[in-house]
């Protein structure tokens, strides 16, 4: 009989069959509150680079804040009639849309670069996050362009890219 597993399957299965206890095996173990202890108490912790937005609870509870936020306010955004959105209510939630996207965006591609980037080399992750910093001050400076000076703000731009353009128009476009 052949059997294809995996690797890990595979040495999983053997401990199996071999007759030895993996799960309740007893290891030595340090307490948490013992190893942060240990840890503060040697050094004084280094404070996190500005650049470094994916460091620490607070950077995980605020990215995870703001993916709720994109994920209930977005589509509600999109589903109030244009008739009761004036021009001022769409500007400011288009403002706020666009800090909230670019600020998701940017700490979730800092953890992608922590992530990855020293993979290749660790000398790059400095180069990387500043690359980021770099693409999110575009992405804000672009999408609040859009949410304050084009006609309909974000929601008048995405609606624009699933709506043909008007008959008259077309046809001024095809003479060239």
């Amino acid at each position: 009989m052949v059997h294809s597993c995996s690797g890990a399957a595979t040495t999983a299965r053997r401990l199996l069959l071999s007759g030895r206890n993996i799960i309740n095996r007893r290891q030595p173990q340090q307490s948490i509150q013992r190893k942060f202890a240990s840890s503060s108490s040697s050094a004084p912790a280094a404070s996190p680079s500005p650049l470094q937005s994916d460091v620490g609870p607070l950077a995980t509870r605020v990215h995870h804040g703001l993916t709720m936020g994109l994920a209930v306010l977005t589509p509600l955004y999109f589903a109030v009639p244009d008739s009761y959105t004036g021009s001022v209510f769409n500007k400011i939630f288009g403002l706020l849309l666009s800090a909230n996207i670019t600020a998701h965006s940017h700490i979730g591609l800092n953890y992608v670069a922590t992530d990855y980037v020293p993979k290749i080399s660790k000398a790059l992750l400095g180069p990387a996050r500043v690359a980021i910093l770099g693409l999110s001050v575009f992405t804000l400076l672009g999408m609040g362009s859009i949410a304050i000076g084009s006609p309909g703000g974000i929601k008048g731009t995405v609606k624009g890219v699933w709506n043909p353009l008007p008959k008259e128009k077309t046809e001024s476009l095809t003479d060239f």
